[in-house]
């Protein structure tokens, strides 16, 4: 038996945040360090921030980061830590890990496969260093180190690692390192997406039985750079089972876990697998530390099995979390909302509210009033209800087309939040451009002529003054569309889609709509909404207007979404996947899928204005970080056509 105390932590990190960076790295040591732990794992890149950007093409961040690497090295005297840095050789930057052992720097590790889909896009700064390779570098303050492909040996027990993306490829870097190392460190920066922690816990466990090691997953924390969000999810796993995982959307800056394992176990159990492959090349590096053996008392068992994730709860704390860290990090004295009393206005407020709350009920007063150091007129009572009602304000601006329901509807949820709340009647402003128009026009300005113009102006008209509200409180607008807005474009620009963030731009509404219902268990005052027809109330109340009138219902434009963006079919073959899923007929369903496609491609410049929004899934439509569409096309018009043929000739032979 050789047990082993090993660890990870998840950091709250912030790009090219040094000295925060640096302080939270040195106290997730310092933590580690009281546990007992001897070998510990941090995140990918938590030097610099994994999310730099383009920063990372400016030589002075590799630099900073090798400077600073050098001054927290000392930190890991009597254990094993792994640090990660952006690195420069040979006229190309890598992605490395660096192992430092009793205090001093043993090699760095090259990332071998890049993260380039989605919001990842490491193959801009980036170069993937090759398997097998390894060669001797000028390490600056470190002296001479081995980079590349390397294997650490430290008292007997071999160290080697999969760098994140490493972990997600086909052939795994793992793979190639098993029966040579008995632990694999994985630094990660993965961020939330619905579902991904089952599939972490399917890598982590998989990687220990398939490669008889112990794994150990460490990973960033909270919103990093503005659109990701990092949920933890810290694992240590070994002889194929999860024996320790920590809680995730932790409101701490730091979260470290450990476990105690048992090094012989593993080895035992990959020299019974004569099927075992050798690995390809790997360098072995010598580490000169003493590991004493752990308490064998303290063997961590294996926890119980765990479903799959609620995606409701997933939703609400990925977003909530998010939310938090952008208000801070940014310094906002609070949040306002243009709240209609609709669901998408509803769903924002809601959510403002829980990262308040949330963070709060985690991190106590005193905590809260640290990270929030420089709000103006802090809130001198430790209760929830002062909190919301100093970072929480709500406005209801209504025109001679609101309807009493909805303005009743938004003051019981903001009373229920227990937000500020204001009701501006803003008519006047909206017949001040009116009259500017019918002036240009030379004409009165009709419903029949001008209805896209009267509706939007309402809209619009919303814009100036929540902006004002805004700006009087150094607050952080937020914007309240929703993704299905966003693919066909049923957004006001400069109205509803007014706003610093989005938080709600990539969820669709029917999710939205089953969030709210659930919720309404929890808060009651949810069921004013919840009874209400989505509707823009733009045109004249005796229209009857609503949402899926003026579009299709939500259920089946989530399900063409998700055909045309998420799955990339063209229309024929969008409609020949859907016809037998959905529960509109044929002529329906084309009609939407032609609406669709043609509102999609003509509305790409709305979506290419949209305020930054958060990513909870891999069918996010922000332009910038993963579904690019040229703002100018042919509008799918060959395609259509080719459909439209389809069901001509199918009636044909129906007849």
């Amino acid at each position: 038996m050789r047990p082993v105390h090993v660890g990870c932590a998840a950091l709250n990190q912030t790009p090219l945040d040094w000295s925060g960076n640096v302080r939270r790295i040195e106290q997730a040591i310092g933590e580690a360090r009281q546990r007992g732990v001897r070998i510990l794992c941090l995140p990918e890149l938590s030097i610099s921030g994994y999310g730099c950007e383009d920063a990372f093409l400016s030589r002075h961040v590799a630099e900073t980061s090798l400077e600073l690497l050098s001054e927290l090295i000392p930190h890991s005297e009597g254990m094993v830590v792994a640090f990660s840095i952006p690195f420069f050789h040979r006229r190309a930057l890598y992605n490395t890990a660096c192992l430092a052992v009793d205090g001093k720097a043993a090699g760095l590790v090259g990332k071998q496969n890049l993260a380039g889909d989605g919001v990842h896009y490491e193959p801009r700064w980036f170069k993937p260093w090759r398997r097998g390779e390894a060669v001797d570098v000028d390490a600056g303050p470190l002296g001479t180190l081995p980079l590349g492909d390397l294997i650490f040996d430290c008292d007997g027990i071999r160290v080697g690692f999969e760098i994140c993306e490493d972990a997600w490829v086909a052939d795994r870097t793992g793979r190639h390192l098993a029966g040579d190392v008995d632990l694999l460190l994985n630094p990660s920066a993965s961020h939330f997406a619905f579902g991904k922690q089952t599939v972490r816990r399917r890598q982590a466990t998989e990687g220990s039985r398939a490669f008889g090691v112990a794994y150990i997953f460490a990973n960033l924390l909270g919103n990093e750079a503005g659109r990701a969000i990092y949920d933890g999810g810290l694992l240590i796993a070994s002889e194929g089972r999860r024996i320790a995982e920590a809680d995730r959307f932790s409101y701490a800056e730091v979260v470290v876990e450990d476990a105690v394992i048992d090094i012989d176990a593993n080895r035992m159990d990959i020299a019974e697998r004569s099927h075992h492959e050798r690995g390809e090349g790997a360098r072995m590096v010598a580490a000169d530390l003493s590991i004493p053996a752990a308490n064998p008392e303290s063997l961590a068992s294996p926890l119980p099995a765990i479903g799959d994730d609620d995606r409701h709860w997933e939703f609400e704390s990925a977003i909530a979390l998010g939310l938090f860290d952008y208000l801070r990090k940014s310094r906002s004295q609070g949040y306002v909302v243009s709240l209609s009393g609709g669901a998408d206005s509803t769903a924002v407020s809601l959510l403002a509210a829980a990262s308040i709350t949330k963070a709060l009920e985690e991190l106590g007063a005193n905590e809260m009033a640290s990270r929030l150091h420089y709000l103006s007129d802090p809130p001198q009572s430790s209760s929830p209800e002062a909190w919301v009602s100093r970072l929480l304000t709500c406005v209801y601006q209504a025109t001679r087309n609101s309807s009493r329901a909805t303005a009743d509807a938004a003051r019981v949820v903001a009373d229920a939040l227990g937000a500020e709340f204001h009701s501006f009647a803003i008519d006047e402003a909206v017949d001040f451009y009116l009259q500017l128009g019918q002036q240009a026009a030379g004409r009165s300005l009709t419903w029949d002529k001008d209805d896209l113009a009267l509706q939007n102006i309402q809209a619009r008209s919303r814009g100036p003054s929540v902006w004002l509200l805004a700006n009087i409180k150094s607050a952080l607008l937020l914007a309240t569309s929703n993704r299905s807005e966003a693919a066909v474009g049923y957004a006001t620009m400069d109205g509803d889609t007014c706003g610093g963030l989005s938080p709600i731009a990539g969820i669709d509404k029917d999710f939205l709509l089953g969030w709210l219902r659930a919720k309404q268990a929890q808060l009651p005052a949810l069921e004013a909404v919840n009874r209400l027809q989505p509707t823009a109330e733009l045109r004249p109340p005796g229209s009857g207007q609503t949402d899926e009138s003026d579009l299709m219902p939500y259920s089946l434009l989530e399900q063409i979404e998700d055909a045309a963006i998420r799955d990339r079919l063209n229309p024929l073959e969008a409609f020949r996947s859907l016809r037998s899923k959905v529960d509109v007929d044929d002529a329906e369903l084309a009609e939407s899928l032609v609406r669709f496609y043609r509102l999609w491609a003509r509305n790409q410049w709305k979506r290419e204005r949209y305020a930054p929004s958060f990513h909870v899934d891999d069918k996010n439509l922000d332009p910038k970080t993963w579904c690019r569409f040229p703002i100018l096309s042919g509008g799918f018009e060959r395609e259509l056509e080719e459909l439209i043929r389809y069901l001509a000739g199918e009636s044909k032979s129906e007849n």
